[in-house]
């Protein structure tokens, strides 16, 4: 992995590409304070890795030990914090590079929590086409049978079934960068990212697509 940038969501907006002529939904991202906190090596931790801090925080919230992290970093107590682990002979940056982590037009991947939508049914979980809509039926938006007689006798592990819905890490891959404001300390993600208006997000390079 890379080093990425930790950030909150703020909406989405559109902008318009005057060249192609067209229209780009994007999420609007803040990852201003992206602040490195520890930087761990192969010779203290065993492996490489930056530990990166997002969001201030209270310092009577934060734990007597998480002070003393903060303190040795010269920075205030933050609220998310987020590990990036680095390739093996890469040497780790003393400071965050903020916003020039990425330039217009590179591909990332976008981790954060999904919505929770509470317990639904596999209809709304799992797209499940449902049965019969004839008059009489009372059978329409339920699961149906999840078992087959004597063979096997009993439900599959992981039997798609009715239970809670979302509220699960999510990653969206191959999302493109279409602006970089450093006014306003936000970047401009094409398509949209997991969660609501104000959930906290991971900013990472795109694992399966180069620029």
């Amino acid at each position: 992995m890379s080093l990425g940038l930790l950030g909150k969501k703020i909406g989405m907006t559109r902008v318009f590409d005057s060249q192609a002529g067209s229209m780009i939904p994007v999420t609007v991202i803040d990852v201003s304070g992206n602040t490195v906190l520890q930087v761990k090596t192969p010779e203290k931790e065993g492996y490489t890795a930056v530990q990166v801090g997002y969001g201030d925080q209270k310092p009577q919230r934060v734990a007597k030990p998480a002070l003393g992290i903060f303190k040795k970093a010269n920075s205030v107590p933050k609220r998310f914090i987020q590990e990036f682990r680095l390739a093996e002979g890469t040497t780790p940056p003393a400071e965050h590079p903020g916003m020039a982590t990425f330039t217009v037009g590179q591909w990332v991947d976008v981790i954060g929590e999904s919505k929770g939508r509470g317990f639904q049914g596999a209809v709304k979980r799992h797209g499940f086409g449902g049965l019969k809509m004839t008059h009489g039926s009372m059978m329409h938006r339920r699961t149906g049978a999840i078992g087959c007689r004597s063979t096997p006798g009993r439900v599959w592990k992981n039997q798609k079934m009715p239970g809670h819905m979302g509220t699960t890490r999510t990653t969206v891959q191959n999302l493109k960068i279409v602006a970089v404001r450093e006014e306003d300390g936000v970047i401009l993600v094409s398509g949209a990212i997991p969660g609501s208006n104000g959930h906290y997000v991971t900013v990472r390079p795109a694992k399966k697509k180069s620029a």
